[in-house]
């Protein structure tokens, strides 16, 4: 497939996979050809004049005209882009692309002896920091990562708790919290919930990192910035810490859940929002709603956890009955064969001693609320 690349054009591209790798010059091109056959998850963009006629069987593409015509599409196709080109003219050609952070592509950069690999466009949020290393581990060549929070060996605040699937509340303060903790500021952390091992360097947490039990120790301790990790929906006393701070939500709520068939999504939903609210925890935290096994087809409760991107966990009358509940049904158990479908299900999930709701009956659903321990 040759691309015919004209001004005010944009081409239509067959992507294949995740990552696109685009060489313009003759070595550049033999290390591309390298590199596809070692990176599987890249489509193969070069110049139609180092056609060697193995392409369509390599599913290697092929463009002619300025490669400047092909970044738009690559921009919005691809999560990361591999660029064989001189640093300065990626940089140039990129400029008009720019959007913002959250959404432009991983960019990363090959000399053209692939002797160095550089992280140029996206680096934390992105990944073009850990594609960078991944590239560079298969080429054999020297990473280049100038983020400082990397190249510090401290918390990168825009990914902190991101590998468990932390989300931010708000990404508001982030640039300046980053700052404070790339600066060596003084700096709380304080987690009610959610996974410990977030630290991943082998060496202790740099002095000005410190980590607080209470947001009430962090805010008599008055640091530069505070990254705070709860499930909990703050108290106004408790805002406070955010004036520089970045609240993040750790996946730890359990919601079991049991319903009459037919049970509208509309009422599911209505009725997990208003316990969450009345439990003062954030919907940001849901990871799970569990039922029986009867309940794996129930239309309602796939829908709202397709809505939120929840997961939707069932078990049997049997792995339910296993597990020690405050309120056992002998009427449940007469319908499912277990003796409670939403408590039961929320302690199975959670491994949690104790629920923040046992049970409660709404309407035709019974919702119970757990918060896994770490």
């Amino acid at each position: 497939m040759t691309l015919v690349l004209e001004e005010g054009k944009q081409v239509a591209l067959e992507q294949k996979s995740t990552y696109a790798v685009v060489a313009i010059t003759k070595h550049g091109v033999e290390l591309a050809r390298s590199l596809h056959a070692t990176f599987p998850q890249a489509d193969l963009f070069y110049m139609s004049k180092f056609e060697r006629g193995d392409e369509q069987r390599r599913h290697i593409s092929l463009f002619e005209g300025n490669v400047r015509l092909l970044l738009p599409s690559l921009f919005q196709s691809y999560k990361g882009i591999i660029m064989i080109v001189s640093l300065g003219a990626v940089v140039r050609m990129i400029a008009p692309l720019l959007k913002d952070k959250k959404t432009d592509p991983a960019v990363v950069v090959i000399d053209d002896k692939g002797e160095h690999v550089i992280s140029v466009l996206s680096g934390h949020l992105g990944g073009a920091n850990e594609l960078t290393k991944e590239v560079a581990e298969l080429l054999g060549a020297t990473p280049v990562i100038t983020t400082a929070s990397d190249v510090q060996k401290t918390i990168p605040v825009d990914l902190f708790g991101s590998r468990f699937g932390w989300v931010w509340e708000s990404g508001e303060k982030l640039t300046p919290v980053s700052a404070s903790v790339v600066n060596e500021e003084q700096v709380a952390v304080i987690q009610e919930s959610g996974e410990k091992e977030w630290w991943t360097y082998d060496r202790p947490l740099p002095e000005t990192i410190k980590v607080y039990e209470t947001i009430e120790e962090a805010l008599e301790a008055k640091p530069n910035a505070a990254l705070v990790v709860t499930h909990r929906n703050l108290n106004n006393n408790e805002k406070e810490i955010l004036f520089n701070g970045v609240l993040y939500r750790p996946k730890v709520i359990v919601i079991g859940m049991g319903c009459n068939r037919g049970t509208s999504m509309e009422e599911i939903e209505k009725v997990i929002c208003d316990t969450l609210d009345e439990l003062q925890f954030s919907i940001k935290s849901v990871k799970a709603i569990c039922s029986i096994d009867l309940k794996k087809d129930e239309e309602g409760l796939l829908a709202v956890s397709q809505k939120y991107n929840w997961e939707f966990t069932c078990y049997s009358a049997e792995e339910l009955n296993r597990m020690q509940i405050d309120d056992p049904s002998e009427t449940v158990f007469k319908f499912t064969g277990a003796y409670g479908v939403s408590e039961p299900a929320a302690r199975l999930y959670s491994g949690a001693e104790s629920l923040s709701l046992i049970k409660k009956k709404s309407g035709n659903v019974t919702i119970s609320v757990a918060v896994i321990p770490y």
